[in-house]
């Protein structure tokens, strides 16, 4: 007989990561750090929302582009001041970067975080010229992948969901839910995978391939409902350490944000 899936197990990262209670304080050392010496203009308003602002990192002379970042933790915890390191790569490659906050559950809903976002990159687009890319990790995956859905403005082309979830259904069964608020018909309204990319778009799946097994599936998932997408299951890397090839340069990760339109 087959065991019914424990899904709030299945979406939980910290506790089968070595370590892993120590990485946000890590990470929040890791940005504040880098923010010191940045050039950047930090808390750029996108909307009157106090979580409505965002960072922008700037390499030296004119960027090449811009890349947006959204930020993870389950559409429920961090900000854009978490994660100001990750713009290390794009900067040294001589793009710039924008991190946006926005309003988390329960106060925010989950179409409320994809209109936000959607605010947030035109709003950084008005600073800075050139192609566009988007990149997000977990919720942020999520979240980016939204902008290249047919039922999204047109301007957002190539986004890399990194660990991204794709299809909500299985967070409806979570205790997690409690503070998303999500119905059975949010949670189609908003996951990808169960929605039409736009045409001319381009999406790239990339997962550690030390992740829970339901963030493996769920980039899978990504690929088989939108033809196209390419998938890349990045070694060792988990949850918590697959975004920090962002800060390298030459990284794999860091070349597949910024790939060129073919």
């Amino acid at each position: 007989m087959t065991q019914p899936i424990d899904w709030d197990a299945a979406f939980e990262n910290g506790a089968y990561i070595p370590d892993g209670a120590s990485y946000p304080a890590r990470w929040q050392a890791c940005a504040a750090a880098f923010r010191a010496t940045a050039r950047a203009r930090l808390d750029l308003p996108y909307g009157q929302a106090p979580r409505e602002r965002f960072d922008l990192f700037l390499p030296d002379g004119v960027p090449e582009g811009l890349v947006v970042f959204v930020h993870g933790g389950y559409w429920k915890a961090f900000d854009k001041s978490t994660w100001s390191h990750l713009a290390q790569g794009a900067i040294a490659r001589g793009w710039a970067m924008a991190i946006p906050s926005y309003t988390l559950a329960p106060e925010g809903s989950l179409a409320q975080m994809t209109a936000q976002i959607a605010r947030a990159i035109v709003a950084a687009r008005g600073h800075v010229a050139g192609p566009l890319r988007l990149a997000g990790h977990s919720a942020g995956g999520h979240l980016v992948a939204r902008m290249l859905c047919a039922d999204m403005p047109a301007g957002t082309e190539r986004a890399v969901s990194i660990s991204g979830l794709h299809d909500l259904r299985p967070l409806l069964e979570t205790r997690m839910n409690q503070i998303l608020g999500l119905t059975d018909a949010m949670a189609h309204s908003e996951s990808p995978a169960l929605l039409k990319p736009r045409a001319g778009t381009h999406l790239t799946a990339w997962v550690g391939g030390n992740e829970r097994p339901e963030f493996l599936r769920q980039a899978a998932l990504i690929r088989e409902a939108w033809p196209g997408t390419d998938l890349v299951v990045d070694g060792a890397r988990h949850h918590f350490d697959v975004i920090a090839a962002l800060e390298d340069p030459q990284s794999p990760l860091m070349d597949a944000v910024l790939r060129a339109d073919t």
